[in-house]
């Protein structure tokens, strides 16, 4: 059920009539009634007005007790220390409930509020006394008062949190709904405990997250806190410290000050707070939840010792924020100047415009006698600036009035008018179907009930209790500003949302100050740069540090961080102190390097050689030269050295898979071809000029060249299908320090090395058999070219090996190319060179005469001369043999042809 707005009279000109409170104040009970009826000492103060529906109100209108006035018998301590602000908070209640009884609902329900306000003296017991009040049963049969029967249906306050809390648990046994307007301690929010307090502002759990959202959006790190002793002020520690330290806050001092104001008791108390304060030089901003006079006694210590020990006055100033308990008090400065206390941050909570309750001020200037009559407070108030010497010169009520305009406290005010307003509303809501009027009609429960149920209305806005009996608009900041010795605390300069823990700037003339704040140092140890991490010694606080470099690999990008990240190290490496990770630079055998260049250009040179050798011979292939050098032969092993070579260039530029395979297998298939043609040509050679008839015959049976070749090439086939499926070469990337090398792995290392073996084994066969003809006839000197390269091939590769195994990094895929290029230039210039020089600068050489010449020479030397073992040997009388027709007969036919002979040869 949505109620109408209370806060609108139903009759707008009964609201603008003057003396409007004439009607409110009918029957007026004098507040020192008789014990009957208040079941009160009679000396206690307060303010009554009757109604049809009586609501109770608890205000520490003043600081302390005496409590110097000992006595074991029960009674009730004089109050001292009158609190202005606190008697605005009674006149603003009085307001509220004018305002609700010309509503319609009330109207329309035909009851009146009227209201019953005890001072709780900021005592704990004193507060208990109020609350006995209120919940004994009446005894006035005798004298037929109509006030003393009419129960209390609900309670405004109190205050302060500590005396909230013994009031609900008094008000609790009876269903009595309380309603505080500045009680935040966090327990009452229990509903199992105090399942009949509710509250028109949010609980310290949120205003503790506020402050340590704003400490740690200005960098502030290391601060204080001052607290008042008591539930509040403890409860209010407990959770700030907790908020705070998940933000990385750290608390240097705790300041518990006590609960009583006066002199004997702040002395010593106050003295080590302030000297704790000053010491402290390190921390700039002090956080306080504590009362308004503590705070005033806590500046003026401050200020004090700083004179006697002959300090510069700027010594104590802090920056402070304060709590809602003290933030809109501007009384706390006493007589220093806000450049003494330094800057004042403070939260409040949310409030509305004044114009009722200065409307109210304005009536109440021109009959302040009639207010006085039922208002103890008020003629306590005017009774002390009359007994002032300061105030000795008030002759007038507008005089005393513009004093308490001073103390008003807009979000106080508000949160008065929203207990007036959710109490008035809930009230017409049980009554719309029972008659009020009759004492006993209705019960606390009742209006407790509505209240938790149904919404209630200000100002046009609706409002509900959650399910922890508070009312959450979050806060406003607000920031003291000095304006010709006068002190401004009611400048919002942001507004806090607890939803999403955020801040929304308002004020834009006051919120430059505000920013300026970013310059104030509170900080246990300096920021950690980027590069540096937070080490903290072993008992010290976390604030507390220093400032270390990162190691190597590891970083930190912004300051104060409490470690290092690590960087990836498969692809990111950072040195030691770094603010960031440095990408790892990727190596490999480019074709920009100086190297592979020079590298390059032999390959290119050794492929544009191996086509002008191809095409020279392909032009001259029918001379003795050529065809001694093996006809087709030599086209294979040209076509074998290009392949070679181009598999040299394979080893340079970013590494693939592909080409990781490509490059092995090409090179040990087509080197295999090369060497397999020689070996047929060293065979050949010796079949031509060998005279043992058994190893000829031998060697006959031998000499297959196409097969031979296809055999030896096929199993090198063979091994590197084997290598290619079983564990083939492929991509990888080493990571160093500071680099990624992209290469290849060669998979198998045993296939790798079977692969380069197997070549082995056939360059030394073809060494073997080339050095036994090294010393044929010089036309056919092919052996001892065939013995020079194989014994370089081995050579270089023998040599391969370890510097292959021992080498990494950027150049080891040019050790192998290296060795690749020396084997194939190894077998161009001994095998092709020296036939390309007859062709072009010995061509007498390149004919049949010269060959035969060349044999005659060689066979006719005697040294060399040996029959065949089964030859018959010639008689004495006999003359010897020609040696040329020897030597022809046992020169292969085929031999013989390829050779360049002719069939027959006669001496």
């Amino acid at each position: 059920m949505k109620r109408r707005d209370l806060t609108q009279p139903a009759d707008m000109d009964a609201a603008a009539a003057p003396h409007g409170h004439q009607a409110t104040f009918i029957l007026m009970c004098i507040i020192f009634s008789p014990p009957c009826c208040t079941g009160m000492d009679t000396s206690m103060a307060g303010a009554f007005a009757p109604g049809d529906v009586l609501i109770g109100g608890i205000f520490p209108i003043h600081e302390d007790v005496n409590k110097s006035i000992s006595s074991f018998a029960p009674h009730l301590q004089p109050c001292i220390m009158f609190d202005e602000n606190h008697l605005v908070k009674v006149l603003a209640m009085i307001n509220a409930i004018e305002v609700v009884n010309k509503s319609p609902a009330l109207t329309d329900a035909n009851i009146t509020l009227g209201y019953w306000l005890l001072d709780s003296c900021s005592d704990v017991s004193t507060a208990l006394r109020a609350t006995a009040a209120f919940t004994q049963p009446a005894d006035c049969h005798h004298n037929g008062s109509s006030a003393c029967q009419q129960p209390i249906m609900a309670v405004i306050g109190a205050a302060y949190s500590e005396m909230s809390i013994a009031v609900a648990r008094h008000l609790t046994l009876q269903m009595i709904p309380q309603i505080s307007y500045s009680s935040t301690a966090v327990i009452l929010s229990d509903k199992k405990r105090f399942p009949s307090f509710l509250r028109t502002i949010p609980n310290d759990e949120h205003q503790t997250a506020a402050m340590a959202n704003l400490l740690r959006s200005y960098g502030w790190n290391w601060v204080g806190v001052v607290i008042s002793d008591g539930d509040y002020g403890r409860s209010a520690l407990d959770h700030f410290s907790s908020q705070a330290s998940k933000m990385g806050i750290c608390v240097a001092f705790k300041l518990v000050l006590p609960r009583s104001v006066s002199r004997e008791d702040l002395s010593s108390t106050m003295t080590k707070a302030a000297e704790t304060i000053l010491t402290n030089h390190k921390v700039q901003v002090i956080v306080s939840f504590a009362k308004p006079s503590l705070m005033k006694a806590l500046y003026q210590e401050l200020h004090d010792q700083a004179v006697r020990e002959g300090l510069a006055l700027h010594t104590m100033r802090r920056v402070w924020v304060a709590s809602d308990s003290w933030s809109s008090s501007s009384s706390v400065r006493g007589n220093l100047s806000l450049e003494d206390i330094g800057h004042v941050v403070g939260f409040a909570f949310k409030k509305e415009n004044l114009t009722s309750f200065n409307e109210y001020l304005n009536r109440l200037e021109t009959a302040e006698h009639n207010y006085m009559e039922n208002n103890s407070f008020l003629k306590e108030f005017y009774s002390k600036l009359s007994s002032s010497n300061m105030s000795s010169n008030i002759d007038h009520p507008s005089k005393a009035l513009s004093i308490l305009r001073k103390h008003i406290s807009a979000d106080g005010v508000f949160g008065i008018e929203m207990a007036v307003s959710a109490i008035a509303q809930a009230v017409a809501s049980v009554c719309q179907r029972r008659d009020c009027r009759t004492a006993g009609r209705v019960q606390p429960w009742e209006v407790l009930q509505a209240l938790w149920m149904e919404e209630f209305t200000v100002r046009g806005k609706n409002y509900r209790f959650d399910s922890r009996g508070d009312i959450n608009l979050g806060y406003n900041v607000v920031m003291w500003r000095s304006d010709r010795g006068s002190i401004h605390v009611s400048d919002v300069v942001a507004e806090y949302h607890p939803q999403n823990h955020s801040f929304t700037h308002t004020n834009h003339h006051t919120v430059t100050k505000f920013k300026e704040l970013r310059h104030i140092v509170s900080k246990c140890s300096e920021s950690c740069l980027p590069g540096e991490f937070k080490k903290t010694a072993e008992g010290q606080h976390t604030c507390c540090y220093e400032c270390t470099n990162c190691t190597e690999n590891y970083y930190s990008n912004s300051t104060d961080m409490s470690q290092c990240l690590s960087c990836n190290t498969s692809t990111e490496w950072s040195p030691e102190g770094s603010s960031g990770c440095i990408p790892k630079r990727l190596l490999f055998f480019s074709w920009q390097d100086g190297f592979a260049v020079v590298l390059l250009s032999f390959s290119a040179l050794g492929i544009v050689l191996a086509l002008l050798v191809s095409a020279l011979f392909l032009r001259w292939r029918n001379t003795p030269v050529v065809r001694a050098a093996g006809g087709p032969l030599s086209q294979v092993i040209l076509f074998s050295l290009v392949v070679s070579y181009i598999s040299a260039v394979l080893f340079v530029g970013k590494p693939n898979d592909l080409q990781c395979k490509a490059r092995q297998v090409l090179y040990g298939i087509s080197f295999t071809l090369c060497v397999s043609c020689i070996l047929v040509k060293t065979i050949q050679i010796l079949l031509a000029f060998q005279f043992n008839p058994k190893l000829q015959e031998l060697l006959r049976k031998l000499h297959q060249p196409y097969v031979i070749v296809s055999v030896c090439v096929a199993l090198q086939v063979a091994t590197c299908i084997c290598w290619l499926i079983l564990k083939s070469p492929g991509y990888s990337i080493t990571g160093n320090p500071t680099t990624l090398l992209e290469a290849c792995h060669e998979g198998s290392h045993l296939a790798f090395g079977v692969m380069l073996g197997y070549i082995a084994v056939l360059a030394f066969v073809c060494f073997i058999c080339a050095f036994k003809g090294r010393k044929l006839p010089q036309q056919y000197n092919e052996g001892r070219f065939i013995t020079f390269s194989m014994l370089l091939y081995l050579i270089s590769w023998l040599i391969f090996i370890p510097i292959y195994v021992t080498t990494t990094g950027v150049y080891l895929p040019a050790v192998e190319m290296v060795v690749i290029l020396i084997s194939n230039y190894g077998i161009l210039s001994c095998h092709f060179f020296p036939k390309c020089y007859i062709i072009f600068f010995k061509k007498e050489q390149n004919t049949v005469s010269a060959f035969r010449k060349d044999l005659y020479e060689y066979s006719s030397r005697p040294k060399e001369w040996k029959l065949p073992e089964k030859s018959i040997t010639p008689s004495l009388s006999a003359p010897p043999p020609c040696p040329l027709q020897t030597v022809c007969v046992n020169v292969h036919k085929g031999s013989r042809k390829r050779l360049g002979l002719s069939r027959s040869i006669s001496c």
